[in-house]
């Protein structure tokens, strides 16, 4: 019977404990060919007992970090345990990062051993290796395309688990051994943040620390066992580890990994999860996906959603939250709920949904808003990988659409002077890996984690975002620029798929947009205007007349804030090229560059503010294969109406 202690729990007990207290229950389903395998939690203990073996047996030992690379797949979250249950540290990398961003990662944690999904990944570490000797074995899940390569660090994964089996039988006390050595204060995971600003930094946590988020948001929205869950983001992203490890084994309910990336939305009307976790963007492309659909339907079915989304806005969301509704209204919204809301789900995949929770970027108040209205639970949060992202959370039925929520359970939030948030709880960072010096910049002496952040409390203490604090300027008159509060309004539009607002110390607003090649390509597909690509789409003053009507429409939703009236957009041009993590204009995590895109596209910032009508640009883009081209164009450049400041009702 293993310790179940929970001031010194872990993660490696945690598992143990489901495999005695629920061992038929499923764990972890992951579609292969075309078919759903299941393994249940004594399964997966048998899984993670015989891998953790075969890492020892290698010469993996505690306080040792283990790399862990791929899509989400049940073996990969395995290896972490495994890793755990030895003592070690597990070390998530993002999977479509290429092979010079992950060399400074590994060599940074001093990477000896790694689990990979597929030949890809090995591809990048044997290459990697040539500069970084300090691999010395990696594992792969994926044996298709393996046959032909003998270098003597490569093992499979099966392989692996299979010198862990007669490792386990020589040594039979050894893993238990190990397990019970383990202590709560011990890092049980490093995660690497997304480098905005610089180099990532690896982000320690102890398996206390995100024991404390997982307990504090499993208490707070009441999971249970029965939950399934789609696990499809990156797990070297905090919110994949939060959702689907830290609080799958504190709550003991099923993770369900789709095929590949592109069988996501099938996967997902097929699991049909009970509790989802998406970022803004996800969401943005389903509503995409959704609008693009009703352009193309007959004109009586676009008539009848037309009607009951305008019923849905205006009491839907009042419904799922329990308030009094008149019953004509709520008549209305039953109807609209067979004839358009219920199918509208069913096809999005969230018919089951209970809770469904966005993060790692700001949603936009319209976007918040359709999903509630049609009756899906979406909530936001808010945190940070070094919070173990757990700071702020939404209750049921106390949602506002312009916040993040109260205070999470055990978290305390205040505002510093400049209105920075500062956060101090259980599942807080132990430092960042090999950087005091970072550390001590983050920290406080009372042990308060600035977040960089800027945010302001409403009267029942609700946390509003504004933006990165080193984000949020002045324009030259003295009125606040929030430049993220900006982007998210104008990425509302499902023609808009990202947008850079300038304006700091300037006299007006100005910005970058980037066409969302789907919907923009489907509306022009129906208009009969032809183009050849990304960039010539882009070009089309047809395209331009179709972006302008959006930002026309973010100035008069800006007018109406008392705050923000003065942020309006007087110019914008379409940018040649999608801004893309491989250029470094985005983070892994889809967050804008902002520094480096004010250098490398200064020339089109001159041109935004000195009243050109057009500019040339030529720019390096790097291919997925890692060879190099340019993509030149002449921009046009809009002007944008403007509107008055209108007085908001009291």
């Amino acid at each position: 019977m293993t310790n179940t202690n929970t001031e010194n729990t872990t993660f490696p007990r945690l598992l143990l404990q489901h495999a005695q207290t629920r061992p038929q229950h499923p764990a972890f389903r992951e579609k292969d060919l075309g078919i759903w395998q299941t393994w249940n939690w004594r399964q997966v203990n048998q899984e993670v007992r015989a891998l953790a073996c075969g890492l020892a047996a290698q010469g993996f030992q505690r306080g040792m970090n283990l790399a862990i690379i791929g899509d989400n797949r049940p073996r990969l979250y395995w290896a972490m345990a495994a890793a755990q249950c030895l003592g070690g540290i597990a070390v998530p990398l993002y999977q479509d990062a290429p092979a010079a961003d992950m060399a400074y990662v590994l060599e940074n944690a001093e990477i000896a051993f790694a689990v990979v999904e597929d030949q890809e990944q090995v591809d990048k570490l044997l290459e990697i290796k040539q500069h970084y000797a300090g691999i010395r074995h990696i594992a792969y899940d994926d044996e298709r395309g393996m046959r032909h390569y003998d270098q003597p660090e490569l093992t499979s994964y099966l392989k692996l688990q299979e010198l862990g089996r007669a490792y386990d039988l020589a040594h039979p006390e050894f893993f238990m051994q190990q397990v019970a050595l383990g202590q709560a204060d011990d890092i049980a995971v490093m995660l690497y943040t997304s480098g905005t600003t610089g180099k990532p930094k690896g982000v320690c946590q102890s398996h206390r620390s995100f024991m404390a988020a997982a307990r504090g948001g499993v208490a707070f929205d009441q999971l249970s066992d029965q939950e399934d869950i789609l696990s499809y983001l990156p797990m070297a992203w905090v919110g994949d580890h939060l959702f689907s490890y830290a609080q799958a084994l504190v709550a003991g309910f099923t993770v369900n990994c789709p095929e590949s990336g592109d069988s996501v939305t099938i996967c997902l009307r097929e699991v049909g999860p009970t509790y989802y976790f998406a970022p803004p963007r996800v969401f943005e492309n389903m509503l995409t996906t959704v609008m693009i659909r009703m352009e193309d339907a007959g004109l009586i079915k676009r008539k009848l959603f037309e009607h009951y989304m305008e019923v849905a806005r205006r009491v839907g969301a009042d419904i799922l939250d329990g308030k009094p509704v008149a019953l004509p209204d709520r008549l209305s919204y039953a109807l609209g709920d067979l004839l358009i809301y219920g199918p509208l789900k069913n096809v999005l995949g969230l018919s089951r949904v209970r809770v469904a929770y966005t993060a790692g970027a700001a949603i936009g108040p319209d976007l918040f808003r359709f999903y509630r209205s049609i009756g899906v639970n979406l909530k936001q949060l808010y945190g940070a990988t070094e919070t173990c992202a757990y700071v702020c959370l939404q209750p049921d039925g106390h949602i506002k659409f312009d916040s993040v929520g109260q205070a999470a359970p055990g978290v305390e939030v205040r505002l510093a002077d400049n209105g920075e948030v500062l956060v101090r709880s259980t599942a807080m960072l132990s430092g960042y890996y090999k950087r005091p010096d970072a550390t001590a910049e983050v920290m406080d002496e009372q042990g308060y984690f600035h977040t960089g952040d800027a945010g302001i409390f409403d009267q029942e203490g609700h946390l509003k975002i504004i933006d990165r604090a080193a984000d949020v300027g002045k324009l030259s008159n003295g009125d606040i620029f929030a430049p993220n509060y900006i982007e998210n309004k104008l990425k509302f539009f499902p023609f808009i798929k990202e947008a850079v607002a300038f304006g700091h110390e300037r006299d007006t607003v100005c910005a970058f947009i980037n066409i969302d090649m789907e919907a923009v390509g489907n509306w022009a597909e129906r208009r009969g205007i032809a183009y050849s690509g990304y960039t010539d789409l882009a070009a089309k003053a047809e395209t331009y007349q179709l972006i302008t009507s959006c930002v026309e429409k973010v100035n008069a939703d800006l007018a109406g804030e008392a705050l923000m009236a003065g942020t309006q957009i007087h110019r914008f041009l379409v940018l040649h090229k999608e801004l893309d993590p491989d250029d470094d204009e985005l983070t892994r995590t889809r967050k804008v560059r902002r520094r480096f895109i004010a250098e490398k596209y200064a020339v089109l910032i001159d041109a935004l503010y000195s009243g050109k009508r057009s500019q040339y640009i030529e720019t390096l883009v790097k291919f997925e294969d890692g060879r190099q081209g340019k993509v030149s164009a002449d921009l046009h450049i809009s002007d944008v109406k403007t509107y008055a400041a209108q007085r908001q009702a009291a």
